[in-house]
């Protein structure tokens, strides 16, 4: 049986949702494939974003920003997760197969302005925030747990 997929959605595809897609990977990769879309995908991933997880032991730096059109009618997407408010609305508002949509206003840290250190600081806050809805996302859905919801629970 195919794990289900979550797919992650912002607009360039080159910070939040590139950091999204490493941290549930790294967290709960074994139940879920994690995939993270654009609905107007950069030319690269961030190297901010790609250092701050390198911190954490996370690299995402093979990734590459894709168009969500890539997935929108070709992969099985059960949960749809935006962090900006651009992907939320552009995003069409009815995706075959999806089970939850769930949308978290994360400000882009590449829209920060300030020196190189104040910049990674707003990248590893953005991280760090990001992780810790991934953590209630995985308790929420009981992705970390095989046995089916219904089962002695």
């Amino acid at each position: 049986m195919a794990l289900p997929i979550v797919l992650f959605l912002c607009t360039g595809n080159s910070a939040r949702s590139q950091m999204a897609e490493g941290l549930l990977r790294a967290k709960a990769g074994r139940h879920v494939d994690t995939l993270s879309a654009g609905t107007e995908p950069a030319a690269r991933v961030n190297p901010f974003a790609i250092d701050a997880m390198r911190e954490i032991g996370i690299d995402i730096s093979g990734g590459r920003p894709k168009d969500v059109a890539e997935f929108l009618g070709r992969v099985p997407v059960r949960h749809l997760i935006t962090v900006c408010h651009d992907a939320d609305r552009r995003c069409p508002s009815i995706w075959p197969g999806v089970v939850t949509r769930v949308h978290w206003p994360i400000e882009d840290p590449a829209a920060f302005r300030g020196d190189e250190e104040a910049t990674r600081a707003r990248f590893r806050e953005v991280r760090d925030e990001l992780s810790r809805r991934i953590v209630q996302w995985i308790a929420e859905h009981r992705v970390d747990d095989p046995r089916p919801a219904a089962q002695g629970r």
